[in-house]
């Protein structure tokens, strides 16, 4: 990896941040999405309508539980002019009684598809950038639609697909500001953003979850992908665990043990017992330690009394 220039210091050129057999890295992902993948109703059509109602309706919530609503929404609703000439107050009740979130997303929809009708005549824009002007849509959700209803899109960069590039390549990992969107779209075949998009966020959702499942689910880059090579699968939402040993957290169990043990224990007979380095006036002493039983305190656990010589603690 060499530097950029002057304005993206930190940063690798998307060619550099890629595997030399980027043909071979292409076909794994497809052929494997392609072989098995979850089935979602959304992804067995191209109407514009019925994946802009599935990707607002999948924004923070789980898609298993979108598929019903999805289902009954379209039922309802069936299409961008039926949704327009709705009361909004129904489609609002409809998104409520369905725990979909927030119900802004239900009027923004329903203004959208006013939109649809009255700004494009009856069909949707086609294009990331025209989608985005719907009420709602924001880019990513632009980009989705333009994706899997025109495959007209870029590549799709959610949460899961980061957690895949950082995993997948040394120099995503390595750069101070990792440039996830430039790469996304080197990687993506060129103008198969439909199939592409599909398997990236499938391979996020299924093989590259917070917890991986490399093998179990036949991960089709384990033989390009740094994470599995080293066994480190920490990622930008899986952060790494601080170590126990030696942490503030071993220490606040040490004291609550002891306190269990004893009915109250002054500061320094405490402060020996849960560590041999102790010493009142060192950097482990009694400032550190009125620390811990601060916080422990405060979360209920502990009672601390000041005496005229002495501090004790015991067990709330």
């Amino acid at each position: 990896m060499t530097d950029g220039d002057a304005g993206s210091e930190g940063r690798s050129e998307p060619d550099e941040a890629l595997p030399e057999d980027l043909d071979a890295v292409r076909d794994a992902l497809v052929s494997w999405y392609e072989a098995d993948h979850r089935s979602f109703p959304w992804r067995e059509t191209d109407d514009p309508y019925e994946i802009l109602v599935s990707e607002v309706m999948s924004q923070q919530t789980q898609l298993d539980r979108v598929v019903a609503a999805w289902r009954d929404f379209l039922d309802r609703w069936p299409t961008a002019a039926a949704l327009a000439d709705a009361d909004r107050a129904d489609v609002v009740a409809f998104w409520s009684d369905h725990s979909l979130g927030y119900n802004n997303r239900a009027k923004y929809l329903h203004e959208a598809a006013g939109q649809v009708l009255t700004e494009y005549g009856g069909d949707f824009p086609e294009t990331p950038g025209e989608l985005s002007e719907l009420m709602g849509v924001g880019p990513y959700t632009a980009n989705a639609v333009a994706s899997f209803a025109f495959d007209n899109g870029d590549a799709v960069v959610d949460t899961n697909v980061k957690r895949v590039l950082y995993r997948a390549f040394a120099e995503i990992r390595n750069a101070d500001d990792p440039d996830y969107e430039t790469v996304a779209n080197a990687l993506m075949l060129p103008g198969e953003s439909r199939i592409w998009n599909n398997a990236i966020m499938e391979l996020g959702g299924v093989a590259c979850q917070k917890n991986p499942r490399c093998d179990e689910a036949s991960c089709p880059w384990r033989e390009w992908c740094h994470a599995y090579q080293t066994g480190d699968f920490t990622a930008p939402d899986v952060p790494t665990q601080p170590s126990f040993e030696g942490s503030r957290r071993q220490f606040r169990g040490r004291i609550v043990r002891l306190l269990g043990e004893h009915d109250e224990m002054d500061l320094d007979t405490l402060g020996h017992r849960i560590r041999v380095d102790y010493t009142p006036d060192g950097e482990h002493g009694r400032e550190w330690l009125r620390g811990l039983l601060s916080d422990l305190a405060d979360d209920g656990l502990v009672q601390v009394e000041e005496g005229d010589d002495q501090m004790t603690a015991r067990l709330q």
